[in-house]
């Protein structure tokens, strides 16, 4: 009886403890699952803020955020052709001042060692802009590296880094070369050998056409661009330092080319946003630039045109519409935004981890960079080029200059608002037709499907036009260096 009661105690305790078991596991099984569904609403509530009564958008799945497009096996291929010879000695000098911004300048070099070439002449290391808006007193070694730019073109072009003594003071022809140049036309120029030793270009930028090139020329282009204009060592160690600290906080990022400045909103004539103060300011300054030839401008149809910039507070939008999520790294490749925190906190209140070259580094880092508007902007480049995502809210010279080279580099994300199509949306936002959420993402989305970086031929003039129109509206060839610069398998691809 005793041993009977025995093992019916010990088949008891053991069915408790068999319960006891099976409780906590399914406690802690319960616990887990609602923990992961509070942290991922958690996680969505903050992704995006929907009004009542509006679906939530989906997640997107990380690779259609931060991976590069396919690039269907296309690679860099800047050699030269077997018809191509090598640099021929020249007692031919071309001088050049540089004008515009970094990027404006880098382009224009990289053409002008380009005419070099084609009138088989020594280019004399260029001289940069100094009257432009920042009025930045910076040499071309000290955003450039000198050494480097010579010996990467000794193969093309014999580069000199000064005009000899015996020629400062022989006559020189003073040149406009005409924009968007043939070949033919500066093969027609070499008359002025006949007369000067020296020709003096005083302008460099678009003084090629962006096509109809021979192929070796195209390919000199892109070899000046991205090989030999390589920054300066103290430029290029800080921005790698830069790029080291971003990756240690987050391991990947955007670089968002905020182009929210009061030179570019000056210029644009785009006042929407601003105060009626601000607004009258930005007229002064255009009206009293004597080298910005309009004057008159509509506000209101250079925004409805896509002519503007997309204000700080329409980034956040934007962005929150394709995906990306609040705790998202960006960061902002710009000089001083128009308006300061003010404006600014319009997109750090949806992406609050915002930086900026002046965050990241310490006083010390950027002491020698401080009034020399070109040197931290090629900071901002390096950076940018190299980001996950490059995002820029208006189509200038250091976001086109960006896109080809990020394209040159293997088509890595880069993605281009339809600044005409958002400002719609942005419009309907504004008047209650339109919810944030599903309905607005979607809409983001499907705009931007071919605005992402992936491989496509550059596009080519508008129909119908002429002369200089129809060079004009041609796309860039350093936004789009595809297909002279870009290799690989025979495919098609449709021009955008």
């Amino acid at each position: 009886m005793a041993r009977s009661r025995g093992r019916r105690f010990r088949f008891h305790r053991r069915r408790l403890c068999a319960a006891a078991a099976y409780a906590a596991v399914l406690l802690v099984a319960v616990s887990s699952l609602a923990l992961i569904y509070l942290s991922r609403k958690g996680f969505e509530d903050r992704r995006e803020r929907v009004e009542p009564g509006e679906r939530r958008p989906e997640l997107i799945p990380d690779r259609e955020l931060w991976d590069a497009p396919f690039s269907f096996g296309l690679h860099t291929c800047v050699k030269p052709t077997a018809r191509y010879n090598g640099a021929r000695g020249s007692d031919r000098y071309i001088t050049v001042r540089s004008n515009g911004g970094l990027n404006q300048m880098r382009t224009g070099i990289a053409d002008m060692v380009a005419v070099a070439r084609i009138m088989n002449a020594t280019l004399v290391i260029p001289q940069l802009d100094r009257r432009s808006f920042w009025k930045d007193t910076s040499t071309f070694s000290d955003i450039f590296d000198e050494i480097h730019f010579i010996e990467a073109l000794k193969g093309d072009i014999r580069v000199a880094r000064e005009l000899p003594k015996e020629l400062e003071s022989v006559p020189h022809a003073r040149k406009h070369f005409t924009s968007w140049a043939s070949v033919g036309y500066y093969e027609e120029m070499t008359r002025l050998w006949n007369e000067y030793q020296v020709i003096h270009v005083a302008k460099s930028d678009s003084r090629l056409a962006n096509s109809d090139l021979p192929l070796d020329i195209l390919r000199l282009r892109c070899r000046a661009m991205y090989n030999a204009l390589r920054f300066s060592p103290p430029i290029d160690i800080l921005a790698k330092k830069l790029i080291e600290r971003l990756r240690s906080r987050e391991g990947r990022y955007i670089a968002l080319h905020l182009r929210y400045e009061k030179d570019m909103l000056s210029f644009t004539g785009c006042t929407y946003g601003l105060t009626e103060a601000e607004s009258k300011e930005l007229t002064i300054m255009r009206e009293n630039t004597s080298h910005w030839k309009v004057k008159k401008i509509n506000s209101t149809e250079q925004r409805l045109g896509g002519n503007c910039p997309l204000t700080p507070k329409e980034v956040g939008i934007f962005l929150q519409a394709l995906g990306y999520a609040p705790s998202t790294l960006i960061y902002i490749a710009a000089g001083e935004i128009y308006g300061g925190n003010a404006r600014l906190s319009m997109l750090s209140s949806r992406f609050p981890n915002l930086v900026f070259k002046e965050t990241l580094a310490t006083k010390e880092e950027l002491e020698g960079f401080s009034n020399h508007a070109s040197q931290t902007a090629a900071i901002d480049y390096i950076i940018s080029v190299e980001s996950d995502v490059f995002v820029s809210s208006y189509s200038g010279n250091m976001a086109r200059a960006v896109e080809g080279h990020r394209r040159f580099l293997g088509h890595r994300r880069t993605i281009t608002p339809d600044r005409k199509g958002v400002v719609e949306v942005f419009d309907r936002l504004e008047s209650g037709d339109l919810r944030e959420g599903s309905s607005l993402s979607e809409l983001v989305r499907q705009m931007h499907d071919n605005r992402q970086g992936a491989p496509r031929k550059r596009r080519g003039p508008l129909p119908g036009l002429k002369g200089k129109a129809r060079s004009r509206t041609e796309e860039s060839f350093y936004e789009n260096p595809y297909p002279e610069c870009i290799c690989g398998p025979k495919r098609h691809f449709k021009t955008m």
